[in-house]
């Protein structure tokens, strides 16, 4: 045997005991020491089910039925304990909360070490090693619940790393992070593999993100099978992305809008490596200044006003919001952005009722919210919170989307049909009989989606509303949330999705530090240094493009492509309206 192999699927298959068919059909796959690979597919592709497979969790917590042969540096799996898997495979979950179990962060990363009965002076050694490694050294006596989003991977990583494992995997790594926090973490990545020599997996949906950083190869997931298994250059250069629902970066959409020919020698995975010569360039600029049809705008009523609102959490100091004044119109669809705990969340817990202000007004439709109850801000306020854990109360799908209606009264038939098409719409009816423990993460998110836009409210907030989600149910669920909008419901979004905000919203309020420090279009904002900076945001590849093809405004780039994409979208919408 090859010793550099550590792990090898040849001919293997898997379906649980609660499904009548394979989740993983006919999985050939070798993964070699020190290599990063990329793990991307739609939802419900078995990304999630593969990983399990590698790091134990299957058959050892999820149980089914196994077929051919997986290989964890030349032994059989199933021959394994999974405290033999746990040294040689850590994973790094999408939600760091979960992976805690220290009361601090020196405990956390400890914790590995202590089962193993590690002896103190070596084990506070290696600890501060680890924490040293990861950059998190500095706050080893802090709660995991007082650091921010990114401090919460690193530890998360350095309980990972303190074991010295051969394959890290990270379940989604820049889900609940912000764009700039999101580029440390792949930097971090990219660090921990090069200095351990580790084998790194990575599974995510944000491929641009991911690819701030080099792999090595990507394999591409869809329906239970494995339909690509590449370089990232190969296959940004064919179509396989768009057949199975995964978003290409921005910049490689708007290379193949210019008529621009995308091949592996052109090096697509890195704009800045990529090679544009100057037929390129010139049909980029040519691209630019085609005439587009500018989307029309109005003034509209306005809906929702803040002023000077503050507000404070018990117990501290530092005002969470510190006089806030922003307005939102009618039938607007907003984004709200900026770095983890910059009061994004906050203000809208503010604007439901879930928190009360220390100063300021809050009006809706010119009315105070300060009267209304939390109940009756609900008949007009829907709210989908950030984590769906959080919301869900019922144990099977269609009763959770059920029961905001039932609670009001309506006709059972009327219920029937409504969440009928709310489920549809989020991708959901095929398991509208599932139980919902039995979902991922992305799916629960799904489903308190469908539990608020079931109740067609006057205005709607969204946490994070596509995070976890491919590229189709990412586009079903803004499409959907579009055409609300256009029937007047207003919709804002909290998001770190720097594509969601430039494709669908109208503006951006960009917070940072408990300020509003900007409210503008959002490719003005995404073009502004100063801004992006403060607020760890992350710059378009849009404009970077536009500077490499010599085209000097590249603000105007970018709200081109805004308008092109937007056009683009209507027309294949009306398209499938005619077909259906």
């Amino acid at each position: 045997m090859d010793r550099k192999i550590l792990l090898k699927f040849d001919g293997f298959g898997f379906k649980y005991n609660a499904q009548s068919e394979p989740t993983l059909y006919d999985i050939n796959l070798t993964l070699r020491r020190g290599e990063r690979i990329l793990i991307a597919g739609p939802s419900g592709c078995g990304k999630s089910t593969l990983v399990h497979c590698i790091n134990g969790l299957i058959p050892f917590s999820y149980k089914g039925e196994m077929s051919g042969s997986l290989t964890l540096k030349g032994r059989e799996t199933k021959d394994m304990s999974i405290f033999d898997i746990s040294h040689i495979v850590g994973t790094v979950l999408q939600d760091s909360d979960a992976q805690f179990v220290g009361m601090t962060v020196a405990e956390d990363i400890a914790f590995a070490l202590e089962n193993d009965c590690i002896a103190d002076p070596m084990l506070h050694d290696r600890v501060k090693e680890v924490a040293s490694m990861v950059g998190i050294d500095d706050h080893m006596r802090h709660a995991p619940d007082e650091l921010s989003g990114g401090q919460k991977q690193r530890v998360s990583v350095a309980g990972v790393l303190v074991d010295d494992v051969d394959i890290l995997i990270f379940d989604e790594p820049l889900a609940n992070l912000d764009p700039a926090t999101g580029k440390q973490a792949m930097d971090l990545i990219d660090r921990m593999q090069q200095e351990t020599g580790a084998t790194v997996i990575i599974v995510e949906h944000r491929l641009e993100d991911v690819l701030h950083r080099p792999v090595d190869r990507i394999v591409l997931m869809n329906k239970g099978r494995i339909v690509a298994d590449s370089t990232p250059d190969e296959l940004l250069s064919s179509d396989e992305l768009n057949k199975c629902g995964v978003r290409e970066p921005l910049y490689i959409t708007a290379l193949k809008y210019a008529g621009v020919s995308i091949t592996p020698d052109k090096h697509p995975s890195s704009l800045g490596r990529m090679v544009i010569d100057d037929a390129d360039a010139r049909k980029v600029t040519d691209w630019y200044h085609m005439n587009t049809r500018a989307v029309k705008e109005g003034t509209r009523e306005e809906l929702l006003k803040a002023e000077g609102v503050v507000f404070t959490y018990p117990g501290t100091e530092r005002k969470a919001l510190d006089g806030i004044s922003v307005s939102v119109g009618r039938g607007e669809m907003t984004a709200i952005v900026g770095t983890n705990g910059a009061g994004k969340s906050t203000f809208s817990k503010v604007i439901c009722g879930f928190e009360k202000t220390d100063e300021g007004i809050i009006t809706l439709s010119g009315e105070d919210l300060a009267s209304l109850s939390i109940k009756e801000r609900a008949e007009r306020i829907g709210y989908v919170m950030q984590n769906p854990n959080q919301m869900i109360s019922k144990v099977w799908i269609k009763d959770e989307v059920a029961m905001g209606l039932r609670t009001r009264g309506v006709p059972e038939d009327k219920i029937e049909e409504r969440v009928e098409k709310a489920l549809k719409i989020c991708g959901l009816w095929k398991m509208r009989k599932w139980p919902i423990s039995a979902l991922s993460f992305g799916q629960k998110k799904r489903v308190t989606i469908a539990a608020i836009l079931v109740l067609d409210p006057e205005i709607i907030i969204l946490d994070e509303p596509t995070a976890g989600q491919d590229y189709r149910h990412y586009t079903e669920i803004m499409e959907f949330l579009t055409e609300l909008n256009r029937k007047g419901i207003t919709v804002l979004m909290i998001t770190h999705d720097m594509h969601l905000m430039l494709e669908y919203a109208d503006r951006a309020i960009v917070f940072s530090r408990g300020h509003v420090i900007a409210d503008d279009k959002c490719y003005n904002i995404l073009t502004d240094k100063k801004i992006i900076k403060e607020a760890s945001l992350k710059e378009t590849s849009l404009y970077d493009l536009a500077l490499k093809c010599g085209i000097e405004d590249g603000t105007d780039f970018v709200k081109h492509f805004i308008d092109h994409e937007r056009e683009t979208v209507r027309v294949e919408q009306s398209m499938e309206e005619v077909y259906d």
